[in-house]
């Protein structure tokens, strides 16, 4: 078989040389007598040599036939008419030998049986597709003698196949009359039919015989004969692009064909009759096939050229489309992966998300179906944000693969975004909000990563005056967002949210958070959990909000023992509002556990941290001051000295805090002449008094004023001294 191969590719290259000295000799040598006799033995002879090369292949023989058709097909078009003819008579010579004897071709194609294992490869007739899209059109030439041989060479293949199918019916199914009447059928069709319909006639015919990969090719080859529309019928070129496109099963990959073909085409065409039938093709391939129309329309043209533009407003022309295009383009918008990287925008979900951003800008600037747009406008606002968050995190190297095609617009990517975002809140009629943005630098702190989130911060203060309906649907979106943890935009959507927090307008909304940030305070993201604390303090000051955020508390007490000192200040700020919602056993039990946890923080590097931890000690004392606990007396006699040691700390707002949380103390252990000896700081004096009373508590006091030798603080490591 490899030696017949091998051989058969030889010819293969003699056959085309043949074939183009013979099909272009003059045509007057082709009219005078003994050369036209000579002329006509000659192709005689051609035809017999290739009948041969058929049968001499064997099992072969229908690779063998595909060769010699890939090699006859281009002479019947961009060529002289008379050059066509030859070779249009050469096919008709061919299909009419086959179909007296019949080539083995595999069950599959002849559609008598299911498909029960693979076929050999040389039994499949894999140019079906072409063979049958490139005779129908050339049915339709304006060349007589052309579209005869055409003609005649369907009729033949089809006679072939109906053979072929017989062939293969008799091993399973003896009664072949319905085949024979199928035969019959063919050969009293009507020759006298016009081109065009004897041409969509017999596509119809053969369309039984086609596989999901010769439709794409036909659709193909029919598309690109718009381009031509004075050699071809445009009707029919229609009529098989709308037949094939009925069936939405295509192959992988053969969407995006389809598409790039309408992409480079539609430039050249002229003919009205073919643009709308592009139009009809584009709308019925995206009504079955719209997420890889899509993907496939903006791998063609990430920044949305004019051509591409056009095929947009094609598929945005009818409501029912655009909105599902619309969701589709959304749903990519908001594809910002962190992780995938290339040089090109196939397979790219971040370079797919630039162009449905850009494409997204289009719509909005040029106001293509607003109505569908105003039903998106809460996920699109999000997304558009989300969008220009993205894009500050881009490579340079990303930006220069995405624009490159595009330099001479100076919108960048994330400047388009950002217009974006101007342009859709002034079509949804709120310019006011728009300007009150930009009156406060919003827009411009967009730009910058630096600023990004203060911009972020400018633009949820802003939109808090749209609709109530509204603004309750762009919250709930955010939170349905943050209740799956997504690095790429957790950090802009926590900010938006939390600055939505104080609006007046949301009121049972705001439950949904209490869901999302346990899971957020355990965040690792840097800053995370002391935003989600802001807003959690934010709900605290909220009347209708408060107590129900005391679900919360176990949570918030954990981060004050987080490493990064923002975290605790915010912890001890949203602890001490809390402990003022607290009452009875609550009350008391959440004392005990926050003694324990504070004073650790009263040697913390951070002054601020030092203040509030002393200051929160003060409050819980003075809490449960009514309430006589055995084990608070105890927990305040083993705070007290790491208390006087901060009678002595380099900062004056902790050594007030700790004066006044040692009268506290005073007063709740009914101890009077602590209270005194603080307001006049003799702590010296204190330490003293303190080791007379609990002398079985030296060996503690020992182990704290050991911890504060290793104090930054000299006065703190001097009193650890002198105390030991």
């Amino acid at each position: 078989s490899r030696v017949r191969l091998l051989l058969q590719e030889k010819k293969s290259s003699l056959l085309h040389t043949c074939f183009g000295r013979i099909f272009h000799l003059p045509p007057q040598e082709d009219t005078q007598g003994s050369k036209a006799a000579l002329y006509s033995k000659t192709l005689a002879v051609m035809d017999s040599m290739l009948q041969v090369l058929i049968l001499s292949a064997g099992t072969l023989g229908t690779m063998a036939l595909q060769n010699i058709l890939q090699l006859l097909l281009p002479f019947t078009s961009s060529h002289p008419a008379v050059v066509q003819r030859r070779a249009m008579a050469r096919i008709a010579r061919l299909t009419s030998f086959i179909a007296d004897y019949p080539l083995q071709v595999c069950s599959y194609f002849a559609q008598t049986i299911p498909l029960r294992k693979q076929c050999f490869e040389t039994h499949q007739f894999a140019m079906l597709g072409m063979l049958v899209g490139h005779l129908t059109l050339c049915c339709t030439c304006k060349d007589k003698e052309t579209s005869q041989e055409a003609a005649e060479a369907l009729c033949h293949l089809h006679t072939f196949f109906l053979r072929s199918k017989r062939s293969y019916r008799s091993l399973w199914l003896p009664n072949t009359g319905q085949l024979q009447l199928e035969e019959d059928w063919q050969a009293r069709q009507s020759w006298h039919l016009s081109q065009t319909v004897y041409a969509k006639k017999m596509f119809l015919i053969f369309m039984k015989y086609l596989q999901p990969s010769h439709r794409v090719d036909i659709i193909l080859m029919a598309i690109k004969s718009f381009r031509q529309p004075s050699t071809y019928s445009i009707s029919v070129a229609a009529k098989m692009v709308t037949t094939l496109l009925a069936n939405p099963a295509f192959p992988t990959g053969q969407v995006l064909k389809i598409v790039q073909a309408i992409y480079r085409i539609l430039p050249f065409v002229t003919s009205e009759a073919a643009l709308s039938s592009l139009d009809r093709a584009l709308l019925m391939l995206t009504e079955k096939n719209l997420s890889e129309v899509v993907t496939s329309l903006l791998q063609c043209s990430p920044t949305c050229t004019n051509v591409t533009m056009i095929m947009w407003r094609v598929m945005l022309s009818k409501p029912q489309i655009s909105e599902k295009v619309l969701q589709e383009l959304l749903s990519l918008t908001m594809n910002l992966s962190l992780y995938k990287t290339s040089a090109s925008t196939k397979g790219n979900p971040r370079m797919l998300s630039l162009a449905a951003g850009k494409m997204m800008s289009e719509i909005l600037l040029q106001c293509i179906c607003l109505e569908q747009v105003k039903a998106i406008f809460p996920k699109l606002f999000l997304a558009l944000l989300f969008q220009v968050s993205f894009t500050t995190e881009l490579m340079l190297q990303e930006v220069h693969i995405f624009w490159r095609k595009h330099q001479q617009d100076l919108l960048t990517p994330i400047r388009s975004a950002v217009l974006s975002m101007q342009v859709l809140l002034c079509n949804m009629g709120f310019e006011q909000e728009a300007r009150a943005i930009e009156v406060e630098g919003g827009w411009d702190a967009l730009l910058s990563a630096q600023t990004h989130l203060t911009g972020v911060c400018i633009v949820a203060r802003k939109v808090v005056t749209i609709p109530t309906s509204l603004l309750s649907t762009i919250f709930c979106h955010v939170a349905e967002l943050l209740s799956v943890e997504d690095p790429t935009l957790e950090m802009i959507a926590m900010v938006f949210l939390i600055e939505m927090l104080g609006c007046i307008k949301l009121k049972e909304e705001l439950n949904r958070v209490l869901e999302i940030f346990p899971m957020y305070l355990q965040s690792q993201c840097l800053g995370m959990p002391s935003l989600v604390l802001r807003g959690i303090l934010k709900l605290t000051k909220r009347p209708d909000m408060a107590k129900k955020t005391l679900v919360l508390l176990p949570d918030v007490m954990e981060q004050l023992q987080s490493a990064d000192s923002d975290t605790t200040i915010t912890a001890l700020s949203v602890l001490t509002t809390m402990l003022q919602l607290l009452e009875g056993k609550a009350l008391i039990l959440t004392t005990l556990a926050l003694v324990d946890k504070l004073q650790p923080l009263f040697n913390n590097e951070s002054n601020t941290v030092r203040e509030l931890s002393i200051h929160l000690f003060q409050d819980v004392i003075e809490l449960v001051a009514g309430i006589k606990k055995r084990r608070m007396e105890e927990e305040l006699w083993d705070s007290l000295v790491p208390l006087l040691f901060h009678l002595h700390d380099q900062d004056e707002n902790v050594v007030k805090a700790s004066q006044e949380a040692l009268c506290t103390a005073g007063q709740f252990l009914k101890w009077q002449k602590l209270a005194e000896l603080t307001e006049t700081a003799q702590a010296w004096s204190i330490c003293e008094r303190l080791l007379a009373r609990k002398r079985n508590r030296a060996k503690l006091y020992l182990y704290q004023s050991r911890l504060y030798l290793q104090s930054p603080q000299e006065h703190l490591r001097l009193e650890a001294v002198r105390f030991i």
